[in-house]
């Protein structure tokens, strides 16, 4: 049988490992941790679950964290004023607000509010706009995991064809970014995208992130490409990918599961991320 499933549980595993070995240090060097402000509104089951593995993953590795559980009727300017105190709150180093917000909540105006050197989720427009230009500044987590995972493979970016299939601001865009400035040529495909399974076929290494069950045909990827499925949909009670998992893994090299691929990486980035923010905000060594 063809051993080539990217294990991300592993792989976040052994980030999370050695994120709390350098937070143990930290603290005993300098008698503090690093924090993180989650801020939660309404009642979304699946918000609220996510929320609770990100308090429980801080925790784990002995990071600081708090979650400000807010009501569905919480208006916009009330969540802009927590942002205003947790900016100024010396013991959070990282803020993040969940997404979705409820209807009427315009998401960009409480993210812009977000101080960008606390902007762990990277989704502040200054540190869009670093990403975009190749300078330093937060990555968004689940493309800086996707990366991360691409590269644990070993395969060499450079050169290779890349499809990313999602063009949404949280994965599909700055994935595609994060692959073009690893030198990929890269190619976005969409919702009006004609022939997507002409496109699919030509990628070395493909990314997916629409959250379409089995968007994607065994059929359609190349022999020997890298397949990233970062989309997730619940389907009968189950989670489902977009890509149709044990057809698409007899023809990729390597490929990801759902679950069990891209998620855990996105919180491993989170953690990471939130170090950082603390190493910049007390001037420490990278």
């Amino acid at each position: 049988m063809k051993d080539n499933v990217i294990n991300g549980k592993e792989i976040a595993k052994k980030i999370r490992a050695n994120l709390a070995k350098e937070v143990e240090i930290i603290k005993s060097r300098y008698g503090k941790v690093p924090g993180l402000a989650v801020v939660l509104v309404g009642n979304d089951p699946a918000s609220h679950t996510y929320v609770s593995m990100k308090e429980k993953a801080c925790k784990k590795i002995g990071m600081y964290s708090e979650v400000h559980r807010l009501s569905e009727n919480t208006s916009q300017d009330q969540i802009i004023e927590l942002i205003d105190k947790l900016n100024e709150d010396d013991k959070i180093d990282g803020i993040l607000v969940q997404l979705p917000l409820p209807k009427g909540i315009n998401e960009n105006i409480v993210n812009y509010r977000i101080s960008p050197e606390k902007d762990v989720d990277g989704f502040h427009a200054v540190n869009a706009g670093n990403l975009f230009l190749g300078e330093k500044g937060f990555i968004p987590c689940t493309p800086k995991g996707i990366i991360r995972l691409i590269k644990e493979t070993g395969i060499e970016i450079e050169g290779k064809n890349a499809v990313v299939v999602g063009r949404s601001n949280i994965v599909g865009k700055p994935t595609a970014i994060l692959l073009l400035n690893e030198n990929a040529t890269v190619k976005i495909c969409h919702s009006r995208t004609k022939d997507l399974a002409k496109h699919v076929k030509e990628a070395d290494i493909l990314v997916s992130a629409v959250g379409k069950p089995e968007i994607i045909k065994g059929e359609m990827i190349k022999e020997g490409a890298v397949v990233i499925d970062a989309g997730t949909t619940k389907v009968n009670g189950k989670l489902v990918g977009d890509v149709e998992f044990d057809l698409a893994k007899n023809r990729a090299s390597w490929i990801t599961p759902v679950p069990g691929g891209v998620g855990p990486m996105t919180i491993a980035m989170l953690l990471e991320n939130t170090l950082e923010a603390f190493k910049k905000r007390w001037k420490l060594e990278p």
